[in-house]
């Protein structure tokens, strides 16, 4: 009988959070299993990207991101979106001793290269919410219209 696929073999355990190694210690390298991802996060906002017969739509989650400081431009093809989230003090949070903070501030830029079909001086950016949407729009003979060609006889 072959081993049930979902369940853990012994060498899995070794890799699996919260499971201890089979000999009882926890993996040496456990608590930085997931840093990779995390680091990530911190400098990528995360991005959803679609397609229409009438263009393309990219939304960016900036929460906590003020609208003035995000700047979107187009450069040989490239579609790139940046801006700063800034950290917030005030006088009373100097008095008061901080634990710990999962908030992340800071630089970020997300670079997305656009289809040769997108009209670039039509492209719009929309801030709400948190949200960036930056739409798209295809080229008028790129929308999947149907052309009709003369044809002319010599």
């Amino acid at each position: 009988m072959s081993p049930d696929p979902s369940s853990p073999s012994d060498s899995d355990q070794q890799t699996q959070p919260g499971r201890p190694a089979v000999s009882g210690w926890p993996s040496f390298f456990e608590p930085f299993r997931h840093v990779g991802q995390a680091v990530a996060n911190l400098f990528s906002p995360s991005a959803d990207a679609s397609h229409s017969d009438d263009g393309y739509e990219i939304r960016v989650e900036l929460p906590g991101v003020a609208e003035k400081d995000v700047e979107v431009s187009v450069h040989d093809g490239v579609l790139t979106i940046s801006g700063e989230k800034k950290e917030e003090r005030t006088e009373r949070d100097e008095e008061r001793k901080i634990y710990f903070t999962e908030r992340s501030f800071g630089s970020f830029q997300r670079s997305f290269r656009i289809p040769d079909s997108v009209d670039q001086e039509a492209i719009q950016a929309d801030f709400e919410k948190g949200v960036l949407t930056v739409a798209l729009p295809k080229k008028a003979e790129t929308k999947g219209e149907k052309k009709v060609v003369a044809v002319k006889s010599r």
